[in-house]
């Protein structure tokens, strides 16, 4: 009995070793790596600095396209065109000049132009031997019958203006007559060859505020003078040279701007301001002046 009891317990001890050694003997397929393990180690492809091995190696790499963000659009008429240049300082505005203001010890000498051109030569003649330069205000219809003298003046250097088209005093016209006087004149000077914005001046000195601002509006600012020498009366109206230059004088200060003309006297055909120019000239610079174009008061 002992002895079969001995002969089960072997049995039973055999059994067990051979359950115990069964998985070592057929190992299970290998499952799947899970996601935690692929990442855990790179391919065999690819190199932990990200180099590749693909057929662009050794080649510039292939980069991703980049995204720019859209340019916003902007028309032409604000992108392309620069606004024009102020026409004449702001300070200026809604003025009828008499003086240059804060120019010191200078004289502007300015000359009108409306009805013939008979002392023209004379007064080219004086600026171009005393070295000084002037201004000219030039009616359209000056301008249009004398073309030759618009390009004289302009070729020795001086400065034109507009002085309206037909020489109307302008309080009493419309806006619109306004705009066709300056631009009509503007226009004749202009294929004269001379430029004369940004100055204009008032026909006999006529205006208000609300004709100044029309022409400000235009682009012009308006100029009047200091002084009249009223050489334009003639001999005839009791005038000469010498009474012209003492009026200049008796004027003079900064800034002063001299108004004088180069149309003859209809009744007696003198050229008073032409006459009296050159010792104009050298009694203003014996006080310690010297001259400007009216383009000073531009430069402010």
């Amino acid at each position: 009995m002992v002895l079969i009891v001995a002969i089960l317990a072997l049995l039973a001890l055999a059994v067990g070793l051979v359950l115990f050694r069964a998985p070592e003997m057929n190992p299970p397929p290998s499952a799947s790596p899970s996601p935690a393990t692929s990442s855990a180690s790179p391919p065999p492809s690819q190199t932990v600095d990200g180099s590749t091995e693909t057929p662009e190696a050794g080649q510039n790499p292939v980069q991703s396209p980049v995204t720019v963000p859209p340019v916003p659009f902007t028309p032409p008429s604000e992108l392309d065109i620069v606004p024009p240049a102020a026409p004449f300082p702001a300070p200026l505005r809604d003025q009828d000049l008499t003086v240059i203001p804060g120019a010191g010890l200078v004289v502007a000498l300015t000359f009108d132009a409306g009805a013939n051109a008979a002392g023209l030569p004379k007064i080219l003649s004086a600026l171009s031997a005393k070295g000084v330069a002037g201004t000219f205000f030039l009616t359209g219809n000056w301008a249009e019958g004398n073309p030759e003298g618009v390009g004289q003046i302009v070729a020795a250097g001086h400065r034109v203006a507009n002085h309206s088209m037909t020489h109307p005093g302008f309080t009493g016209l419309t806006d619109s007559q306004i705009v066709q006087q300056v631009r009509g004149a503007e226009q004749v000077i202009l294929t004269a060859g001379g430029d004369p914005k940004p100055l204009f001046r008032f026909p006999f000195g006529e205006r208000d505020a609300r004709t100044i601002k029309a022409l400000n509006a235009l682009g012009y600012v308006a100029v009047r003078w200091t002084v009249d020498t009223l050489g334009w009366k003639g001999t005839s109206g009791g005038g000469n040279a010498q009474i012209v230059a003492d009026r200049i004088m008796a004027g003079l200060q900064p800034g002063e701007i001299v108004l004088m003309h180069i149309g003859s006297n209809p009744d007696d055909g003198t050229t008073l301001d032409a006459d009296a120019l050159p010792q104009v000239i050298d009694r203003i610079r014996a006080e310690g002046y010297s001259f400007v174009s009216l383009d000073a008061l531009l430069a402010r």
